[in-house]
């Protein structure tokens, strides 16, 4: 069986990838994910491509083999199952359930993974609308929605997806009536002012551009 950290490793991997649209992830890119040295990524890099779950190589970075990549997606389908599967049950909150998925993923197995993806009769997203992978390990829909920064001035937006989720920042969107659903009004989307305007309900919420290119939403009618 794969050590907790080769499957943290596996699945931080694979989520850069995604995230970058590449088959490749920079050891940068891994330490600054995982907050560890970029010494202790090489080290595990090597372990991994021994052990036939990635290709190293130095300088260019890690690219998940077909057996890294199922393993990776299984872990990821882990995550976000239990994720919504505490939100629904336990009704934590969507800042709350990152770090609890993180300690739960690693312990349960794959029949009671697919008794809880049967118990939420079988969901497509998790609390923060990230897709969740198939019992098959099919991974899609992971380029759907489009960034908050992209809209223009007059759009009428759903919010569909938080890419970044730090507690912080997911409390800030829930504080602001900005959770996943929530619709408003594009007001301002100023590049030299680097801000994003958007009217929701009674409350104009401001975010930077930066934090805007992280929250996606889709176009709809005006409500």
């Amino acid at each position: 069986m794969p050590s907790l950290t080769v499957e943290n490793y596996l699945k931080t991997v694979l989520q850069i990838c995604i995230e970058a649209d590449s088959e490749w992830a920079s050891t940068g890119q891994i330490a600054t994910a995982l907050n560890v040295s970029p010494g202790t990524v090489t080290s595990m890099l090597k372990t991994l491509s021994d052990s036939s779950l990635a290709n190293y190589k130095p300088y260019s970075g890690v690219k998940l083999t077909k057996q890294g990549r199922m393993l990776a997606v299984r872990m990821l389908r882990r995550h976000r199952l239990l994720e919504l599967f505490l939100v629904r049950t336990l009704e934590l909150t969507w800042d709350q359930v990152h770090d609890e998925a993180e300690r739960m993923e690693h312990a349960v197995s794959d029949e009671l993974i697919d008794r809880i993806d049967e118990y939420l009769e079988r969901p497509q997203v998790d609390p923060h609308g990230d897709p969740i992978p198939s019992a098959d390990g099919t991974l899609t829909g992971e380029d759907y929605g489009l960034p908050l920064s992209d809209t223009d001035m007059g759009d009428t937006v759903r919010i569909i997806r938080v890419r970044n989720q730090q507690p912080e920042f997911l409390r800030y969107l829930a504080d602001n009536g900005m959770a996943l659903g929530a619709v408003g009004t594009v007001q301002e989307n100023s590049d030299a002012g680097d801000i994003v305007a958007v009217q929701m309900q009674e409350k104009l919420v401001t975010l930077g551009q930066a934090a805007a290119e992280m929250l996606y939403v889709e176009r709809v009618s005006d409500e």
